[in-house]
């Protein structure tokens, strides 16, 4: 395997066969120019037009700190602005909570929803929303999510066809033993929650990623305490899963994020090592894995391949003209964005 951040692009090839997937690098920065924060985690991208994205991440002093509130960021013809505090946990004026794990998420209608929690940890957190009708411009004020109503947990949501909307979630339970992965759905506006159940008493999973299939076929990759991904299927739409197994794709207990690209291909950003004693070691490397069927991963571009330092939580998304955008920690300091272009590759050799 090609080693370190000099390698202009990785190919590994998926099948027997000429055809393979690579990925091209167009670029590589740090959010934020100067941190007005002690450490900041958890990031989230969408897209709001043809030359502007906006990333957000929860900051503070450091993780589950009072302080710890919603900050965003708008990348427009290629150059991040000033980030800014957008929500935070104040409930009054002698009570405050830290924020969580924000997703922002974009209708097919132009809708911009950030969601976000707020609590005291993650087992006894809630759900938070606001909408924007501006590409973030002008927000909603924040309301709490429908009782028993999380929304995602880390990773997007993804948009049917018929205009719901499907929210990949989790619960900790509060003696820290049980964790369980679950589907959130409501309609195009954000409205008439539903909870999807996922049967599972063997895996201790959490913040799944969705990736969709032709003919209403979809697949969650989940976090776990197993050493690898944990896979899990449908066949309706999400409306009922299949069980749940252990991937081939090893994983030290860290966030993941996943995507299906327009042209079919699957990605999957994730932490490719073992966990250790301590909760951060195996996150210092971080690699985009490929695959055309979901089954079969091969990975295709090292993000980060050091044996010290915490890059971990990606969130990964295709914009309109076929870059893929990835946002990560860069050690807990600040947030690096990365731009690849992942195409197959035919017998000629050429990229397509």
């Amino acid at each position: 395997m090609i080693r370190g951040l000099t390698a202009f692009f990785l190919l590994l090839s998926l099948s027997a066969g000429a055809q393979s997937i690579g990925a091209l690098l167009d670029k590589r920065v740090m959010i934020v120019a100067d941190p007005p924060f002690e450490a900041c985690h958890a990031s989230t991208i969408t897209a709001l037009s043809s030359n502007r994205l906006m990333a957000a991440w929860f900051a503070g002093k450091q993780e589950g700190s009072k302080d710890v509130g919603i900050w965003i960021a708008v990348n427009e013809d290629g150059k991040w602005g000033a980030p800014k505090e957008i929500a935070n946990g104040i409930i009054n004026d002698t009570l405050r909570y830290p924020c969580w794990n924000p997703v922002l998420f974009k209708t097919k209608a132009g809708k911009l929803f950030l969601f976000y929690k707020v609590g005291k940890n993650p087992r006894e957190w809630w759900g938070m929303m606001m909408t924007s009708a501006n590409n973030g411009k002008s927000w909603s004020k924040p309301e709490q999510l429908p009782e028993g109503m999380l929304g995602p947990i880390k990773n997007k949501p993804v948009q049917l066809q018929n205009g719901d909307i499907l929210y990949p979630s989790s619960t900790e339970s509060l003696d820290e033993k049980e964790w369980h992965i679950h589907l959130e759905k409501s309609d195009k506006n954000g409205q008439h929650w539903s909870r999807i159940p996922i049967n599972n008493d063997t895996f201790s999973v959490i913040q799944p990623g969705i990736l969709q299939y032709p003919h209403d076929s979809l697949q969650l990759i989940s976090r776990s305490r197993h050493n690898f991904l944990v896979e899990c299927w449908s066949k309706d739409n999400g409306a009922t899963w299949g069980p749940l197994k252990l991937t081939t794709l090893p994983n030290p207990n860290a966030g993941t994020d996943a995507l299906t690209l327009k042209n079919g291909i699957k990605v999957l950003v994730y932490n490719p090592l073992f966990k250790g004693q301590e909760w951060w070691e195996g996150r210092s490397r971080l690699y985009v894995a490929a695959s055309e069927d979901g089954i079969e991963w091969k990975n295709i571009f090292s993000l980060e391949n050091g044996d010290k330092g915490e890059f971990s939580y990606p969130a990964v998304i295709q914009t309109d003209d076929g870059s893929v955008h990835i946002t990560y920690t860069a050690d807990r300091k600040n947030i690096r964005h990365v731009v690849l272009q992942v195409r197959k590759k035919g017998a000629d050799g050429l990229m397509e």
